[in-house]
């Protein structure tokens, strides 16, 4: 891989892990279309890193302030930030059970580009349903236990490559009755557990597998992602109330095609 690739490839990966538009089906749809090797593991644990430093740099202030209020709920202190950590908290136990039962299944039979494909069509209609149908009058501090099991339930579809998981959150999350905002808010928050463990999870295959590393491109993967994945972000979360969902429905419904027609036969 070299220098332009990786730039290209952690700059899609840095945009679309936060946008409503599938990680997975770009980064099949982009090499295929190019005609590029694989990236390996080492970028792939590279552009982790950065689009999680990314949502940690973003939301800073307020992981702070929950993370204090959590440690402060075990004294028997209540608080919203204390409740939106153990939300987040366990909103990730359905994805992570899923992962640990399903990741063989998931990588042997749905990885396949007609999977993602159908699943980019499929989850951007439900993503403008939920976007016309919601009531948007909630924000996140508002959520309760069964809301936060709907969501992390959807979030475990996520595993099905072409799902995205920040769409399917977000979906979710605006049948309930959350706003935009709030939405993309919780649904970035969920991220945070969710790229670490799956950055873990490809470190230790990385380590297990001994492969040599190009530690300039690494550098690149991280800054390029995180940088990129960073911008995302901020415009989303200032957009998205304006905008609505359907610009993001209408660019999966092509890329969806796109997909159909390029993998079809």
């Amino acid at each position: 891989m070299d220098l332009l690739n990786a730039v290209v490839l952690a700059l899609v990966q840095g945009l679309t892990e936060f946008l409503p538009i599938s990680s997975s089906a770009h980064l099949i749809l982009l090499p295929a279309i190019a005609g590029w090797r694989d990236q390996g593991l080492a970028f792939d644990v590279a552009v982790h890193v950065g689009t999680l430093l990314a949502v940690l740099g973003y939301f800073r202030g307020e992981l702070v302030s929950m993370a204090c209020a959590w440690l402060r709920s075990w004294a028997g202190e209540r608080s919203a930030e204390g409740r939106l950590a153990w939300a987040v908290l366990f909103g990730t136990i359905p994805v992570g059970l899923a992962g640990l039962l399903l990741a063989d299944v998931v990588e042997e039979h749905l990885r396949s580009p007609l999977v993602i494909a159908w699943a980019t069509l499929l989850f951007g209609v439900l993503l403008w349903w939920a976007d016309a149908a919601g009531r948007r009058v909630r924000d996140e501090h508002t959520l309760g236990w069964r809301d936060v099991l709907v969501i992390g339930l959807a979030q475990a579809l996520a595993l099905i490559p072409g799902t995205s998981r920040s769409g399917i959150t977000m979906t979710a999350a605006l049948f309930l009755g959350l706003d935009r905002v709030a939405a993309a808010r919780f649904s970035f928050l969920l991220s945070i557990p969710v790229i670490a463990l799956a950055g873990g999870l490809e470190t230790r295959k990385l380590l297990a597998a001994g492969d040599s590393v190009d530690w300039g491109l690494i550098g690149v993967g991280v800054a390029v992602s995180g940088a990129s994945a960073y911008a995302c972000i901020r415009a989303f979360i200032a957009l998205v109330q304006r905008l609505g969902m359907l610009p993001f429905v209408a660019y999966r419904l092509v890329l969806g095609v796109l997909l159909l027609i390029l993998f079809w036969g």
